[in-house]
């Protein structure tokens, strides 16, 4: 995708806000048109590479935006409170673990086909890094563990809810739904399905496979129904994925320093040596999660035991947007 003279300008003149706002928007008009089964995983690969551009910019000429990316793009958490304190009389969130705006059509088509009303559609930051735990510890819960079996205590911000979290089909999970009229589950797909393919061939096409299945399926489309009924339902997300199997390699001086920093991750805690490239190729964030030096961008690099195809904890705008689904029916 070339960027507009508009565009540009906006991303080059105006406000860090205004910067995000171009690129969220021109991120999320990419990725939620309809998809079809059979031309999935191609057209995912072609949507992955269109928004590529707009990973160049932030990691080429635009890296200073991603110091304003936690002021700048609301996190998902924060929309999440927010949302919690609207006035609606029975509630519940569905968090699928790791779906990013790749996912997004199977969601608005779905949603749109079983006669449920889309109220909103939007894009949230995850935390930083984009990983679980924080994403857990900024909604007040210790981890995702936690929820289990209504176990998420009264310390966290979406009170009062009942909590579940599972990686059980999504026919069993209907029966974990209760009668209280708030509902938090959190159900550990597609990451754990993501993370099972990363080391094996280009991980997105299987994956993607994967989600067209379980996204249009009778049983998803059920389970989301009884969480639905009588309630006001937003799904979402802790953090997206990239697709680093389609990354180009970081060779040389680069690739040794993204090695000896960061092995097979994308972020590592703590303050630490960015390196003396410029463009960088990693930024230090001071986030509310604390210090981490995370990899800037779209590479990869030699590590041992392979670098994984799919992952997350770094910057590029697929694994730190999540979408924001809002439904009733």
């Amino acid at each position: 995708m070339a960027l507009t003279a508009s565009a540009l300008q906006a991303l080059t003149q105006g406000s860090d806000a205004d910067a995000w706002r171009v690129i969220i928007d021109q991120a999320v008009e990419i990725a939620r048109m309809p998809l079809a089964a059979g031309n999935a995983p191609s057209e995912v690969v072609r949507r992955d590479r269109e928004i590529g551009a707009l990973d160049l910019f932030l990691s080429s000429s635009g890296w200073d935006l991603w110091q304003a990316f936690g002021d700048s793009v609301e996190r998902t958490s924060d929309r999440l409170t927010r949302w919690w304190a609207e006035p609606f009389s029975a509630k519940s969130v569905l968090i699928l673990d790791g779906l990013s705006l790749r996912e997004l059509p199977w969601l608005l088509q779905g949603a749109k086909e079983r006669g449920f009303t889309t109220h909103e559609v939007a894009a949230c930051a995850s935390e930083l890094p984009g990983e679980t735990d924080e994403f857990a510890r900024a909604l007040g819960f210790a981890s995702r563990s936690k929820l289990q079996n209504n176990g998420g205590g009264l310390a966290h911000k979406l009170q009062v809810a009942n909590t579940e979290t599972v990686d059980l089909p999504w026919k069993d999970c209907q029966a974990l739904i209760s009668s209280a009229p708030n509902q938090i589950f959190w159900h550990h797909w597609p990451d754990a399905k993501l993370h099972d393919g990363a080391g094996s061939g280009q991980g997105l096409e299987p994956l993607t496979k994967d989600v067209a299945e379980q996204l249009s399926s009778d049983d998803f489309w059920a389970f989301v129904e009884r969480l639905a009924t009588g309630r006001r339902l937003v799904i979402t997300s802790d953090h997206g994925y990239a697709a680093t199997g389609y990354f180009p390699d970081a060779d040389g001086e680069v690739g040794q320093f993204l090695k000896q920093t960061f092995s097979s991750g994308r972020n590592k805690t703590g303050t630490g040596d960015t390196g003396p490239f410029v463009p960088p190729v990693a930024l230090q964030i001071n986030s509310p999660h604390g210090a981490h030096l995370l990899a800037l961008g779209r590479r990869k690099w030699r590590s041992q035991g392979g670098y994984p195809t799919l992952t997350h904890g770094g910057l590029s705008l697929l694994e730190v947007l999540s979408p924001f689904v809002e439904l009733t029916k």
